[in-house]
């Protein structure tokens, strides 16, 4: 009879177990909102590898999507509540593009103080760095910082371009990935493999799961915005979404970016997941140009408003 018994506990215990592994969500708080952020707990692989958590939908104003490879967060603010998301995307390039992080906080602090800007039925986050060891480099902190906390010399802006494993970030994603690209006249590593590097992998995760309509990232520098396309995709409304917000900042609307060869772009690589994504180029390497930005961030929005 004990053997029954015993037979029928361990028989609950590994049922209790695959449940456990698979499906119950480990519930963890934001420590900047006091907000419930649920991560589900994936089963392992074949292999005995953990598959990536992936981000519930869940989340307070502010969220950590990830951290760097100097274990620095990647942190995104939320604004709205409405099921058509919009994404925009400040300092893949770290120091060497600051200003477009401040730029990005710049609109954090205007949707904060003006919160009926985000129309009914949309979602506006904002990740104002998504390089943030690339910033630490040439401003000291992954944090906010000021114009007058950035390193001038050339050498900690280029520095600051590329991630903890010198990385550029933007030849990490799956869309023409090689280990090797350019960046003007210079080699630049695009990682291990596409996808390699934890700051681009955590975009990944977060837009498979909240599956934003439109992505716009702010880059430095020409005074230009672009389309996106990956293996001659290119999504519906891109198009129309660069002219809009051309139209409306005073900037060159361009199709194609083709001054030197791009491998594992990230807004071709979210082509190819068909979203729409809009490349805008600031002017300069240090101002923000805050007045034709909004201009052209709430034509974005605009786009989207029912």
């Amino acid at each position: 009879m004990k053997y029954i018994i015993l037979s029928v506990a361990v028989v609950i215990l590994c049922v209790a177990a695959y449940f456990i592994g698979t499906k119950y969500p480990l519930v963890i708080m934001n420590p900047e909102t006091s907000a419930v952020v649920e991560t589900e707990i994936t089963p392992t692989t074949t292999t005995g590898q953990m598959e990536p958590t992936v981000i519930m939908n869940t989340r307070g104003p502010i969220s950590t999507i990830g951290t760097s490879v100097k274990q620095h967060p990647i942190t995104a603010y939320h604004f709205g509540v409405g099921s058509k998301e919009l994404l925009f995307i400040g300092g893949i390039h770290g120091g060497y593009s600051f200003n477009t992080t401040l730029l990005a906080y710049e609109l954090i602090d205007h949707l904060t103080a003006n919160p009926a800007l985000v129309p009914e039925g949309v979602t506006i986050t904002v990740i104002p760095t998504l390089n943030p060891d690339g910033q630490v480099l040439t401003t000291g902190t992954s944090s906010r910082f000021t114009a007058a906390m950035v390193k001038t010399d050339e050498a900690s802006r280029v520095a600051g371009r590329f991630n903890g494993n010198k990385v550029d970030l933007n030849r990490n994603f799956n869309c023409d990935w090689m280990p090797e690209s350019m960046w003007q006249n210079r080699k630049v590593s695009g990682g291990s493999a596409a996808f390699s590097e934890p700051e681009s992998a955590a975009l990944r995760d977060y837009v498979k799961v909240y599956t934003p309509v439109a992505v716009v990232a702010w880059y430095s520098a020409e005074g230009a915005v672009y389309t996106s396309a990956c293996s001659g995709k290119t999504p519906t409304m891109t198009t129309d979404l660069v002219e809009a917000y051309a139209q409306a900042a005073g900037y060159a609307a361009k199709k194609d970016f083709n001054a030197y060869k791009i491998n594992g772009d990230m807004m071709n690589w979210l082509a190819s997941e068909n979203i729409p994504a809009v490349s805008v180029l600031l002017t300069n390497h240090s101002q923000t140009e805050w007045i034709k930005n909004l201009a052209g961030i709430e034509a974005i929005i605009n786009a989207y408003t029912e």
